[in-house]
C-alpha cells in the first residue's frame, strides 16, 4: 500500500551570510495519503482523510515513516538558518548561571537547595544539618539519575519527617508516568522499594512508614487510585485507599504546610472536594473537608485548630474563610477573612501562626497582600514596575515572622526576597544572574489596554529593546495562551532577550480564558464564550498595528498547547494579520478528541470547552475547530512541534493538521512540521537541551523578519 505521495515546492533561500544571492531549490514536501474516515453524530458527518496518523502504541511503521520524513523535510528547510541556531543557542546558554542554586530553606534541622554544576543539564539535590556552613550532603544527582535516558524529569521530591527517607518520582519518557523509589539517606542506597505507573505526587505519614501515592489508568492516564505504600515491602503488596470513579475529575495528593494533615483533592474545572487524614493516623480513613458540590471549588491550608478556605461560594473571585474541621462540613459555620471584591481575585494564600499572605490578581497584575490575623495590619507589598508580577515563596514552616516572596518583570530577572513581618524590614536573598552581556537598562517594557470589539478591555505586555524605535518598522512577537484560567504573567524570560536583541517588540495579550482581570476573565473565554479568547488575540494584533507600534507585515504570533488551538483558530480566521506563526504542541482537533474519553484529559475537560455528545456544545466547538476550519486560501509562514510521547496533546492531532494545511492551503508558504521524537509535552529534558527547541523556533522566526542578516550577530548588543 501508497504510504503517502510527495510534491514540489519552490523555496528561496540564501546561499551565503554574506551575500545576497539566491537560488531556488526544490524541496519534497511530504504528504500523507489521504484515507477517508467518517464520523457522525448530530446529523452531521465528517470526513477525517488522516484519522490513520492516529497510533497509541506508537509502533507502527507506516506511521513513523511519515513523522521521519517531515523531521528530514524540516531539516532540509531549516538547514540554511543552522548557523543562527546554533548562535542563538549559545547566546542563550550563555545567559545562565552555571553555578545557579535555589535560595535553601530549613526543614528538621536541615538545610536544603538544589544546584547546578557548570555544564550540568540536571539540578543536585543536596542539603546540610544545621547551617549553611555545615557539610553538604547530596542527595539526588539528576545528571547521574538521567544517564542513559533520552527524557528524564523528576517530578517528585518528598522527605519523610525524620529526615531519613526520600522519597523521588522519576519520568523518563515524557507522557508523565512516573517511577517512585525511596533513598535512605543513612546508607546513602535506594531501598528495593519501586512503584511503577504513579503519578508525581506524594505524601509521608508523620511516622516516615507509609508513602501515599496516586496509581494512574493505563489507558487514560488520569490518576485515580490513592494507595498506601508501607516501608520495605513489594508495591504488589500496597493498599487501595481511595478510588476515584467520576473520570471527569483530577485527583492529587500533598502534606499540609502544618505537616499535621494528608490532603487529597478531585478537582474538575469548576467543582472540588478535599479529603483530610491526619498525618499521624495513616491507617485511618480520609474524611471529606466538605463534600463535593456541583459550582464550588475551594482548597484549604491548616494551621494550629482552625483551617483556611479560599472559596467561591458567594464569591465568584473567591474570598477566603476560617473553620474547624469538626464543622467544615457545614458552610453555615465558616467565618470570613477577606472579604469578596468584584475588582480583585484572590489567587492563592499562605497561612502562618500569626498572618496570612494572599496572592491577589488586581488590575490584571498579581500582587502580595500581607494580613496579620489579628486584622491590625493588612497592607500589600510594593511592586515598583508597570508590568510585572509577585508571588508567594517557597514557605515551608508556618512558625515563623519571617516569609518570603518574588518578583519579575519582563526586563527584572526573578528575585527572591524576604521580610520581617512584624517591622515590615526587607531583605533580597537572590537575584536571578543573568550572564552573556545583559544590561537591564538596555530594555523598556510597558502595559497598555485594547478595546475588543465587544468593548472588553484587554491588557497588553510589552517589552523591547531602547534602541527599537515604536514606530511601526518593528518585528513583533505576539504570544498568548488564553485556556484554563492560567495566566499569562509578565515574567523575564532569558531567551526572549534573543529576539529583542535583533530588533522585536514582544507582547504579551493578556485575552480572555485566562484570569488576568479575575474570575469572569475566565469565565468569558470558555465554553460557548470561547471564540472571545481568538478575536481579542486578533483585536490585540489590529491594535499594535493600526497603532503604527509595530510593522504590519512583520507580525508573528506564537502559542503552545491549548496556546496553540488559539494559533489554529487565528490563522483560520485572520491569516492576513501574520507573517510567520508558530504553534508549539497544538491542541487542534476539539471535537474529535473531547468525542473520545480513552484519551487522557478528554473527560476532565468538558467544562473547559464544552461536551460535544451535546449538540449545541458539538455545533459551536466544531465552529472554530482549528482542524476542521482548514479551507482553500492563503495561510502565513507555519512552524508546528509536537513531542511523540505527549500525554496531554497527542502527537496525532498537530500531525492531522498539518497534513490537510498542506492538502488545502492556496499559498506557499513555509509549512514546517517537528516531531521530538523523545519527548512529550514539555519538549526536551535538561537545562541546556531545551534552548535546542527555542532556538530552533527563534531561528525560523529571526529569519522571516531579518533573512538579510541570517546568521550575523545584531548590532544591538
Amino acid at each position: 500500500m501508497k504510504i503517502h505521495f510527495v510534491v514540489l515546492i519552490s523555496f528561496t533561500v540564501l546561499v551565503s551570510c554574506n551575500t545576497d544571492q539566491r537560488i531556488e531549490v526544490q524541496v519534497k514536501q511530504p504528504m500523507p495519503e489521504k484515507r477517508p474516515h467518517e464520523m457522525t453524530l448530530h446529523g452531521n458527518t465528517r470526513v477525517d482523510e488522516y484519522f490513520w496518523l492516529r497510533d497509541d502504541s506508537r509502533k507502527d511503521p507506516q506511521v513513523l515513516a511519515y513523522l521521519a520524513e517531515e523531521n528530514q523535510y524540516f531539516d532540509k528547510m531549516m538547514a540554511h538558518t543552522k548557523p543562527l541556531q546554533e548562535e542563538l543557542f549559545k547566546e542563550m546558554t550563555a545567559r545562565l548561571d552555571p553555578d545557579e542554586s535555589s535560595v535553601a530553606y530549613e526543614q528538621g534541622g536541615y538545610w536544603h537547595y538544589y544546584r547546578y554544576e557548570p555544564g550540568g543539564e540536571y539540578a543536585i539535590y543536596a542539603r546540610r544539618k544545621g547551617s549553611m556552613e555545615a557539610e553538604e550532603e547530596l542527595l539526588i544527582d539528576g545528571n547521574q539519575r538521567a544517564r542513559g535516558h533520552d527524557f528524564y524529569r523528576l517530578g517528585g521530591f518528598e522527605v519523610s519527617d525524620d529526615q531519613r527517607y526520600v522519597a523521588i518520582a522519576e519520568d523518563i519518557v515524557g507522557r508523565r508516568i512516573n517511577r517512585i523509589q525511596i533513598l535512605d539517606t543513612d546508607s546513602g542506597k535506594f531501598l528495593p522499594d519501586s512503584i511503577d505507573n504513579a503519578s508525581s505526587g506524594m505524601a509521608w505519614s508523620a511516622d516516615g512508614q507509609y508513602l501515599f501515592y496516586l496509581n494512574k489508568d493505563t489507558e487514560t492516564l488520569l490518576a485515580y487510585q490513592l494507595m498506601r505504600h508501607t516501608l520495605g515491602t513489594d508495591s504488589s503488596e500496597d493498599v487501595l485507599v481511595y478510588e476515584e470513579t467520576d473520570n471527569t475529575f483530577y485527583t492529587s495528593v500533598w502534606r499540609s504546610r502544618s505537616q499535621a494533615y494528608i490532603f487529597l483533592a478531585h478537582q474538575n474545572t469548576d467543582t472540588t472536594e478535599v479529603q483530610v487524614l491526619p498525618a499521624d493516623e495513616p491507617l485511618g480513613t480520609f474524611k471529606p473537608f466538605l463534600p463535593r458540590e456541583t459550582g464550588h471549588e475551594y482548597a484549604i491550608d491548616h494551621v494550629g485548630d482552625r483551617f483556611f478556605i479560599r472559596t467561591n461560594w458567594n464569591a465568584s473571585n473567591f474570598r477566603l474563610m476560617s473553620a474547624s474541621l469538626e464543622s467544615s462540613a457545614d458552610k453555615s459555620s465558616w467565618r470570613e477573612v477577606i472579604a469578596h471584591r468584584d475588582d480583585a481575585m484572590v489567587q492563592d494564600f499562605q497561612v502562618f501562626d500569626r498572618w496570612l499572605l494572599i496572592s491577589e490578581r488586581e488590575g490584571g497584575l498579581r500582587k502580595v497582600r500581607v494580613r496579620s490575623l489579628d486584622g491590625c495590619t493588612d497592607r500589600y507589598l510594593g511592586a515598583g514596575e508597570e508590568a510585572s508580577v509577585m508571588w508567594l515563596h517557597s514557605n515551608v514552616s508556618v512558625h515563623t515572622d519571617t516569609v518570603r516572596y518574588g518578583y519579575s518583570s519582563l526586563t527584572t530577572p526573578g528575585q527572591v526576597w524576604e521580610i520581617d513581618l512584624n517591622t515590615g524590614t526587607t531583605r533580597l536573598l537572590k537575584s536571578d544572574r543573568v550572564l552573556g552581556g545583559f544590561k537591564r537598562d538596555n530594555y523598556r517594557t510597558s502595559r497598555m489596554v485594547v478595546v475588543a470589539r465587544d468593548g472588553a478591555q484587554v491588557p497588553v505586555s510589552l517589552v523591547w529593546h531602547q534602541s527599537t524605535r515604536l514606530d511601526g518598522t518593528a518585528p513583533a512577537l505576539i504570544y498568548a495562551y488564553g485556556s484554563y484560567g492560567s495566566s499569562m504573567d509578565p515574567w523575564f524570560d532569558d531567551s526572549v532577550i534573543s529576539l529583542l536583541d535583533r530588533g522585536f517588540v514582544y507582547a504579551i495579550a493578556h485575552i480572555r480564558g485566562g484570569q488576568e482581570m479575575g474570575r469572569k476573565w475566565y469565565e468569558d473565554g470558555r465554553l460557548m464564550h470561547k471564540k472571545n479568547t481568538f478575536t481579542d488575540f486578533i483585536d490585540v494584533t489590529k491594535s499594535l498595528q493600526k497603532q503604527g507600534t509595530i510593522d504590519r507585515s512583520r507580525t508573528y504570533a506564537m502559542g503552545g498547547s491549548a496556546g496553540g488551538l488559539l494559533m489554529g483558530a487565528v490563522v483560520n480566521m485572520a491569516q492576513e494579520l501574520y507573517h510567520g506563526v508558530v504553534a508549539a504542541v497544538p491542541f487542534v482537533d476539539v471535537v474529535t478528541t473531547m468525542l473520545d474519553d480513552s484519551i487522557p484529559l478528554t473527560t476532565g475537560e468538558f467544562n473547559e470547552w464544552g461536551n460535544p455528545h451535546e449538540k449545541a456544545a458539538y455545533e459551536y466547538m466544531l465552529s472554530y475547530s482549528p482542524y476542521d476550519q482548514v479551507s482553500a486560501q492563503d495561510y502565513p509562514n507555519m512552524l508546528v512541534t509536537t513531542g511523540l510521547h505527549d500525554s496531554q496533546v497527542q502527537y496525532f492531532e498537530p500531525a492531522k493538521w498539518v497534513a490537510r494545511l498542506r492538502d488545502r492551503r492556496t499559498d506557499n508558504n513555509r509549512l514546517l512540521f517537528h516531531i521530538n521524537m523523545d519527548a512529550g509535552h514539555g519538549g526536551a529534558s535538561g537545562r541546556y537541551r531545551r534552548y535546542l527547541e527555542t532556538a530552533q523556533e527563534y531561528a525560523f522566526l529571526v529569519d522571516l523578519a531579518h533573512p538579510e542578516q541570517r546568521a550575523q550577530n545584531s548590532d544591538m548588543k
